[in-house]
């Protein structure tokens, strides 16, 4: 099929070149990959790191996802087994304070983990737009363990 160029002369005329990103192990844009490497944290982290063996893009945002999501896992752990052994230290009686205590304990809990879970899903939704973007966010901490297994 040929494009023809009323009134314009031919050997002036550029045809269109590809705009898009570079594909990924995955067939999809490595932009696309980066972003969806965050999705489901561990799981698409994993999944992507194995598919892309030779996009250092795609790569390094699988493996952030990776280490953020065993990071983050691990200080639910900590947090709910500190919150545990707090409200057993203070129920019932045992200090004459022991109900108002376990409650205000209990409410601070509650506000700190919900203050931890809107602050990592904002830092999941800005990873995963800069990622979309087709550029690169280095955490600290993570960031540096994320470098290292990528490579």
């Amino acid at each position: 099929m040929s494009t023809e160029h009323v009134g314009v002369d031919e050997s002036t005329v550029e045809e269109p070149t590809s705009m898009s990103t570079p594909t990924t192990g995955s067939g999809l844009d490595e932009n696309v990959a980066g972003a969806l490497s965050y999705l489901f944290g561990l799981l698409t982290g994993v999944v992507f790191f194995v598919v892309d063996k030779e996009n250092e893009f795609v790569r390094f945002h699988a493996a952030q996802s990776m280490v953020l999501n065993v990071a983050v896992i691990g200080v639910y752990i900590v947090f709910s087994i500190v919150g545990a052994i707090l409200s057993v230290l203070f129920f019932g009686d045992l200090f004459l304070t022991g109900g108002l205590l376990t409650g205000l304990l209990s409410l601070l809990t509650f506000l700190v983990g919900m203050v931890l879970f809107v602050g990592v899903l904002a830092l999941w939704v800005y990873l995963m737009y800069t990622a979309y973007k087709g550029r690169t966010v280095k955490l600290p901490i993570v960031g540096g363990f994320a470098e290292r297994i990528a490579k």
